[in-house]
C-alpha cells in the first residue's frame, strides 16, 4: 500500500479554519489562547480569534503572524454580579456580530471557546446547525469561580452550572487544563471519555527567558520577593499583603522587597490596603506591564509567592504563575493545594491552608536559605524542561483535533510516519 505523504494530504484539501472566541483578555496577551493559536497555525490551520480590547491591544483588528484578531470593546470591567451580566451579555453579542462576519468572509470550520463565560455554547450550537464544529476549551470552573468571588452559592450558582453543563453538551470536544478539570467534564459534563483532553498551559522557555537581575528593582533592600498574576478577589493579594506586614513588623525584617505585577479590579483597592497597613513602600505596585519588565522583576526575584486562597476553585486549578516562576528557576511558596503542589513538588514551600503568618514564615525561611532556594530552582526548572513546557502539550492539542475529523487524523499520522 502507497502511504500518502503529508504534502499531498495537505495540497488534496483546503486547510481547517478555526474561530476562537475570548472574553477574559485580549490577544495576544492571553498567554494560553496565543501559544494554541499559534500552534494550530503550525500545524496548518488558518486561525482567527475575536477577544476584547485592552491596554496594549486596543485597535479593532490586527493580523499577526498569519492569525486574525478580531476585538470589541467591553462595556464595563465587572466586580459585581450585575457588572458581570453586562460584561458577559455585551461580549456575547459582538462575539455573534464578528462570527457572522467572519463567516462571510475568512470563514471557520471550528468554533473553539474558551470560558469564562459558559455561554458561547449558544454560539456554538447556532453554528453546528449549519455543520461547524464546537470546541469548549475549559479555562475556568465558572460555579466555583463565583463562589469564590461572592462567598455564596444561590441561585446564580444554580445557573452557572446548567450553563455549565450545556456547554459541555453542546461540545464535540472539551480541552480541560489539568486532570481535575478532566474529571469535572466526565462527571459534571457527562461527556464520553474519549472526548475529553488534557492539554495544560505550559510555559514556553524562549518567552520566559532566564535574564541578569536588575538591582534598582529592590529599591536597596536585600532581597525581592516576586508575584505576578490578576489582581482578583479570589488571588490572595489581600493575604499576601498581611503577610508582608507580619515579616516587616513582627519579624523586624526591613530588608525585603516586595514586586506585584499585574492588573484587575482589585489593584486600586490593594494599593489602598498596603497603605492601611502601613507597608506600602514595602510593596511595589507595577499593574499590567510588557513581559520585559515582568521578566526583570522575576529574574531579580529570590523567592516567588502564589497566594491563591485556598478555597475549591484554587484547590482545582492549575496556575499559570507557578510554571512560570519554575521556567525561571525560582523558589516558590504558595499554600498546599492540589494542582499547585501537582506543578510546582519540591520546586515549593507549602504553607499551611490560608495560614497567613505560617506563609510569612515559609518566605522568610527560605531567604535565608540559599543552598535550598537554589536546589528547588533547579529541580523546578528540570521540570518544566522535561514536562510542563508547552512544547510537550502541542502533540496533545493537536490530537485533540484530528478527533473531530477521525479519518483525517488517521491520514495525518501515516503521513507522519512516512
Amino acid at each position: 500500500m502507497v502511504i500518502p505523504r503529508m504534502q499531498d494530504i495537505l495540497r488534496d484539501r483546503p486547510p481547517r479554519r478555526i474561530l476562537m472566541l475570548v472574553e477574559n483578555l485580549p490577544a495576544p496577551f492571553d498567554r494560553r489562547v496565543w501559544q494554541e493559536a499559534c500552534a494550530l497555525r503550525n500545524a496548518g490551520y488558518v486561525v482567527s480569534i475575536v477577544c476584547p480590547t485592552g491596554p496594549g491591544c486596543e485597535g479593532k483588528f490586527a493580523a499577526i503572524e498569519g492569525i486574525h484578531i478580531y476585538r470589541y470593546d467591553l462595556a464595563v470591567e465587572a466586580s459585581s454580579a450585575a457588572g458581570y451580566a453586562v460584561e458577559y451579555a455585551t461580549a456575547l453579542f459582538w462575539s455573534v456580530v464578528l462570527a457572522c462576519r467572519i463567516a462571510f468572509t475568512r470563514g471557520f470550520d471550528v468554533i473553539h471557546a474558551c470560558n469564562p463565560p459558559d455561554m458561547f455554547f449558544l454560539i456554538g450550537g447556532l453554528f453546528k446547525l449549519f455543520g461547524k464544529k464546537f470546541v469548549f476549551d475549559h479555562h475556568d470552573l465558572c460555579p466555583e469561580l463565583f463562589e469564590a468571588k461572592f462567598g455564596r452559592r444561590g441561585w446564580l450558582y444554580r445557573v452557572l452550572r446548567k450553563l455549565e453543563y450545556w456547554t459541555f453538551r453542546t461540545a464535540d470536544i472539551s480541552i480541560a487544563t489539568n486532570e481535575s478539570y478532566r474529571r469535572i467534564a466526565l462527571g459534571r459534563g457527562r461527556m464520553a471519555p474519549e472526548r475529553v483532553f488534557v492539554v495544560r498551559s505550559g510555559p514556553s522557555l524562549e518567552r520566559m527567558a532566564i535574564r541578569p537581575p536588575d538591582e534598582r528593582l529592590k529599591r536597596g533592600r536585600r532581597y525581592l520577593v516576586g508575584y505576578v498574576g490578576v489582581m482578583g478577589k479570589q488571588e490572595g493579594i489581600d493575604t499576601l499583603l498581611r503577610a508582608v506586614r507580619h515579616i516587616v513588623f513582627d519579624l523586624k525584617r526591613a530588608d525585603i522587597q516586595f514586586g506585584i505585577v499585574g492588573g484587575g479590579t482589585e489593584l486600586q483597592a490593594m494599593k489602598g490596603f498596603a497603605e492601611r497597613l502601613r507597608i506600602a513602600d514595602y510593596v511595589t505596585f507595577t499593574g499590567r506591564v510588557p513581559d520585559g519588565e515582568m521578566l526583570a522583576l522575576l529574574n531579580t526575584a529570590e523567592v516567588c509567592v502564589n497566594p491563591d486562597t485556598a478555597n475549591v476553585l484554587n484547590h482545582l486549578s492549575t496556575m499559570n504563575k507557578v510554571m512560570e516562576y519554575m521556567a525561571l528557576g525560582k523558589p516558590i511558596v504558595q499554600f498546599d493545594l492540589t494542582e499547585g503542589r501537582y506543578s510546582a513538588h519540591r520546586a515549593s514551600l507549602y504553607a499551611r491552608p490560608n495560614d497567613t503568618i505560617d506563609f510569612a514564615l515559609k518566605i522568610v525561611e527560605l531567604l535565608d536559605d540559599p543552598v535550598r532556594r537554589a536546589d528547588m530552582g533547579d529541580f523546578g526548572r528540570r521540570r518544566v524542561q522535561n514536562e510542563l513546557e508547552w512544547r510537550h502539550e502541542v502533540p496533545k492539542l493537536i490530537a485533540a483535533y484530528e478527533s473531530l475529523w477521525p479519518a483525517a487524523g488517521v491520514r495525518h499520522r501515516e503521513a507522519s510516519a512516512s
